[in-house]
């Protein structure tokens, strides 16, 4: 075990931009660009490749000292191993599986979303000033809250998931250069890339949704 953990470790470029990149973290960039990819396509392999993700970023982070960031992979593999059988399981209203409906958050999900980001932001941001010696704690902290937001909406297959992921990735990417997490960085300015076309995908696919569904409610008239 302690054998793999030194390969993982290990550089697998000795140079980019100024800081080495370990195979973990090129396991990690490959798993999360098809992770999100697989998302914006509606793809049921995105849950398990974003589960094989969310390990290889547990022990990049942890090496890094993103303490919030590493504690958010572990409780993305919880939240994660749910969207797979949430997408799987599909509309409990029709005897069909995997056709979970893409649909917009109520209001009262709103809500929930920006209050619980903004307390789970101070108290996480003030746990990792305190407790650790952790060099950013409020984008670290804003990264855990806002992503486990926009995980459940993503589960949820709620539109305004790709919102939040936006910011996240966002506040993201200056954050892993200040690290010397370069070509996590590059990752995440794929993730924005991949998420605005992951929201015009959902978009376009809703509408049909619509049209489907008004072609079925004619068809019963």
């Amino acid at each position: 075990m302690n054998a793999l953990l030194d390969w993982m470790n290990s550089p697998a470029v000795p140079n980019l931009l100024g800081s080495p990149v370990s195979w973990i973290e090129v396991i990690g960039f490959v798993t999360g660009a098809a992770c999100v990819y697989g998302v914006a396509r509606q793809k049921l392999w995105s849950w398990p490749v974003g589960i094989v993700n969310n390990i290889a970023f547990m022990i990049l982070f942890l090496g890094a000292g993103l303490y919030g960031d590493t504690a958010l992979q572990v409780i993305f593999g919880v939240v994660g191993a749910y969207g797979w059988f949430n997408w799987i399981r599909g509309n409990r209203s029709t005897a069909v599986k995997d056709d979970l409906p893409i649909r917009d958050a109520s209001r009262a999900e709103i809500a929930w979303g920006v209050g619980i980001t903004a307390v789970a932001t101070a108290l996480v941001g003030w746990m990792l000033a305190v407790e650790t010696n952790s060099t950013v704690p409020w984008p670290d902290a804003f990264i855990l809250a806002a992503s486990l937001v926009a995980t459940y909406g993503q589960a949820k297959k709620i539109l305004q998931q790709w919102y939040v992921w936006i910011i996240v990735d966002i506040v993201s990417i200056p954050l892993y250069f200040v690290k010397g997490l370069a070509l996590t960085g590059i990752l995440y300015i794929g993730f924005l890339a991949l998420c605005i076309y992951g929201l015009v995908d959902w978009n376009r696919a809703r509408r049909l949704q619509g049209v489907d569904a008004a072609q079925s409610e004619g068809a019963l008239v």
